[in-house]
């Protein structure tokens, strides 16, 4: 049974309420789930709910929870918000909530269906034809493009709000791509970790029946013939606003994400471009609007669908869901037909009523919103026009003028909805528990039952008083839903999914994917060797507070060229003696200009990037580490104010959270071809970093004492100093120093070891040629490996008679090209998305083997 609650927050907040609120029912009393939640609000304390609410940020931001907000300052790196206070329906309410919601997904399916097949509704003058042949969402090319199930529609979502009468409204449509299930997910989740004690006294109903349907829907759809479909997640990219969404369900689901320009249609079916070759795609889960789809037949200039898609469809060689043309549904004029719709299909009234609309089309009720424009909102008909709704009542006299003359000009194109007073719901606002206006949106799935709908939602509410903003693109933050009782539901049994675990040990890896986390190990690498060196010269600089001076030494000059090689920022310390004088500021823009290429700054923007974008790669241990790594990149972007004692030390977090991003997938990921590219990536760029620090150290001849100092350095830089004193002791040698970050085989760092390890990564890679027992690449690791090892450390260690050590340099030059070289292979074998490489096997299109 629910408990009963102290009355102090209640009382205030019941006391605050100006409109009618979820917290009360029709006779005004206060709900028993209500109750329960605002007795636990008075057990934990107004602080502590304060300091959960700072924990749920922090955690949202750890996982990488974002949602990218087109045009603000910090709209890619966006935290997802998520209120503390729950949203609360009991379960008696839902149930004939979700009845509604069924009755209206069937009604849009017999809808879109009758809109690209007979017309029926048209014909019968049921709905103006304009609807239809004037809607942006309605494609001719789609006419034919369906998917084989009793429903089309098998994905959808609707927004709604409570009316003033008590009852569930609907106030929008989302039928092409709905969004939001996988925030949903991420909330439920994460208020399940952090205030689980929320739920005392009450029962709150599961999510995960919705997303096993999900799946078990997605399978029948795919080749009854294989044991393991190929399902892609389709993603307009990291660009997108919910692109964290994309990647979550992808990830979730067990799905391959990826981008339309890692598909491609040949002869008549969809293919994924991975790295073992072209693989043939069963079912496309889109979450790319209709238009984008196919550039061949809808909007010719996009670059985020597949050419040839819709004729794929067509062949039945691809399921889409939901299928392309489905958005026609979200046309705001269909609200004013939908009682009607629904008596025409089903001979009975909507189960859940729409918010008032009114279509200005007919002549009748253009007139009604001429007259009353002062209690009506005004929108667009179609959804894709860039048009804001206008409140009637906030608007001066001219300016409601120009609105009717701009209505009565083009009718067709407006709806008006009555403004109603919708209720509030308790938000955590600035610590205080407030009022705020809320939408649910609720997610349906077609299962063989019908539709399936999720038992919670996504609910939005208001960052501004007594408005009804709650788009997460004007600031809007988001609730967990939760379907409450006071007794334990029905046990439901999990959905069996037909696919044995066994034939899903390969996954596939779209080359774009596989070209990211090729960079993810190079990015990281190249961050971290130009952080260490500029550290050990910092160190160095630091030990010598006269250079500048008279007494200058030698090897901070050498040091602090050398760190514009490895960083690659020329000409930096190469150019004049001003920068020499003065190099504290070269090297703060070093740190912290992210615009200039090889900062750190800049290699760390791009590594964040390259890691973003096959985020679904990564467990959530590794995305806190780079939440941390996110936090350290903000700090050294403001490196300008920062002393060099706090550059150090934003450097060191920066370096040891890298090194610790690096050592957490060594222990965790799977030893696949992920992991083969990131790590060959990473090995490549550390290869070529610690070549171009011993170029630069020790190219030239330099006067013993200067020698030292620059053999401990390049010792350092290579993690050996305390390995190379516990053999030599404090004998300082260019020779034996050579030998052992050149040969040594248990040496990590050591050219030799790092040669040896990239050749066993490129061995591992699927191969891309038949009867060879090398690839090129392996070829060019073998002959740098080898010629490392024949080569004779004395020779190396010796002047020519201009002074130069020519064979060092000249040996390191070749093996830094050979590498170089390797890197452009994989790039051409495996990277190019937008062809087929020559070097693919040739496709038996009668199979679905590449």
């Amino acid at each position: 049974m629910f408990t009963e609650a102290s009355v102090n927050l209640l009382q205030s907040y019941q006391s605050g309420l100006s409109s009618y609120d979820e917290v009360l029912d029709l006779n005004g009393k206060i709900k028993p789930h209500w109750k329960a939640l605002f007795a636990t609000f008075e057990k934990l304390g107004i602080h502590e709910l304060k300091n959960r609410n700072q924990e749920i940020i922090s955690k949202l931001r750890e996982n990488g929870v974002t949602y990218n907000v087109y045009g603000a300052p910090d709209g890619m790196n966006r935290p997802w918000q998520l209120d503390p206070i729950p949203f609360l329906i009991e379960q008696k309410e839902w149930n004939a909530i979700a009845k509604g919601l069924q009755q209206r997904a069937i009604v849009l399916d017999l809808l879109l269906k009758d809109i690209y097949g007979p017309r029926n509704l048209v014909r019968d003058a049921i709905i103006p034809a304009e609807l239809v042949f004037e809607n942006t969402g309605f494609f001719r090319s789609c006419i034919d493009i369906k998917v084989p199930a009793a429903r089309q529609l098998t994905l959808f979502a609707a927004d709604m709000a409570r009316g003033p009468d008590g009852q569930m409204w609907i106030v929008d449509n989302r039928t092409q791509a709905p969004s939001g299930s996988g925030y949903t997910l991420e909330n439920r989740i994460v208020m399940s970790k952090l205030l689980p004690e929320l739920a005392d006294g009450m029962y709150v109903s599961k999510l995960s029946p919705f997303f096993n349907s999900i799946q078990n829907t997605v399978l029948r759809l795919s080749d009854k013939s294989k044991d393991a479909p190929n399902i892609v997640y389709l993603t307009p990219g990291p660009g997108n606003e919910a692109y964290f969404e994309h990647a979550y369900l992808a990830s979730y689901l067990g799905y391959t994400l990826a981008q339309g320009d890692d598909l491609l249609v040949r002869n008549g079916s969809v293919w994924l471009k991975s790295i073992d070759g072209l693989q043939k795609v069963d079912v496309i889960v889109r979450r790319v609007d209709d238009d984008w789809c196919d550039p061949l037949e809808l909007r010719e200039d996009s670059r985020l669908g597949v050419p040839g898609l819709l004729q794929a469809i067509r062949l039945g060689n691809v399921q889409v869901l939901n299928p392309p043309g489905s958005g026609v549904l979200e046309n705001h004029a269909f609200l004013a037909f939908m009682d009607n719709i629904c008596q025409y299909f089903l001979g009975e009234k909507l189960l859940m009523p729409n918010v008032a609309t009114w279509w200005c089309g007919h002549k009748k009720e253009l007139n009604y919103v001429l007259d009353n424009i002062d209690e009506l909102i005004i929108k667009k008909a179609n959804r894709k026009s860039r048009f804001s709704s206008i409140y009637g009542r906030l608007l001066s006299y001219s300016e409601k003028e120009a609105l009717k003359r701009t209505i009565s000009s083009r009718p067709n194109e407006f709806i008006a909805q009555q403004e109603v007073s919708l209720s509030t719901t308790p938000s955590l606002i600035d610590g205080h528990i407030e009022p705020r206006y809320a939408a649910l949106r609720a997610f349906m799935v077609a299962d063989e039952n019908g539709y399936h709908v999720m038992q919670g939602g996504l609910t939005r509410s208001s960052a501004v008083k007594d408005r009804f903003v709650i788009s997460n693109q004007q600031g809007g933050f988001s609730k967990d839903t939760w379907i409450v009782s006071d007794k334990s539901e029905e046990p439901q049994d999990r959905i069996v999914l037909n696919t044995p675990a066994a034939v899903n040990k390969h996954v596939s890896l779209p080359s774009r994917s596989a070209e990211n986390l090729f960079w993810v190990g190079r990015y990281c690498e190249r961050a971290m060797a130009v952080i260490k060196f500029m550290n050990i010269t910092i160190n160095v600089l630091n030990l010598d507070r006269n250079f500048g001076g008279s007494a200058k030494q030698e090897h901070i000059k050498i040091l602090l060229q050398s760190l514009t090689h490895v960083s690659s920022t020329y000409p930096g310390f190469l150019e004049g003696d001003e920068k020499l004088n003065d190099p504290y500021r070269e090297i703060i823009a070093l740190t912290s200009d992210p615009y200039r290429p090889g900062t750190v700054a800049s290699n760390i923007g791009a590594f964040l990037n390259a890691v973003g974008a096959v985020r679904n790669q990564w467990e959530l241990e590794i995305w806190r580490i780079v939440d941390l790594i996110d936090n350290g990149y903000q700090e050294i972007r403001n490196a300008s104010h920062m002393n060099s004692t706090n550059i150090q030390r934003t450097l060191d977090g920066l370096f040891n959270n890298m090194f610790t991003f690096l050592g957490v997938i060594a222990e965790s990921m799977p030893r696949d071809n992920s992991f083969l590219l990131l790590e060959t990536g990473k090995l490549i760029e550390r290869i070529l970093s610690k070549i171009s620090v011993i170029q630069s150290n020790f190219g030239v001849r330099n006067a013993p004492a200067v020698e030292n100092e620059l053999i401990e350095a390049t010792l350092i830089n290579h993690h050996m100093l305390v390995n190379y004193r516990q053999i030599y002791k404090s004998h300082l040698s260019v020779e034996a120093m050579l030998d052992m970050i050149l040969l040594e085989p248990s040496m990590p760092y050591s050219l030799g070891y790092m040669l040896d390890e990239l050749k066993k990564n490129l061995a591992e890679l699927p191969a891309t040629t038949r009867g060879e027992r090398l690839n090129e690449a392996e070829r060019l690791a073998l002959k740098a490996s080898t010629l490392i090892k024949l080569a004779n450390i004395s020779e190396l260690s010796k002047y020519n008679w201009n002074d130069e050590r020519t064979e060092l340099f000249n040996l390191l030059a070749e093996v830094a090209g050979i590498i170089s070289s390797v890197s452009t292979y994989l790039t051409n074998q495996y990277f190019s998305h937008a062809l087929i490489h020559h070097s693919f096997e040739p496709l038996d299109y009668d199979t679905d083997e590449v």
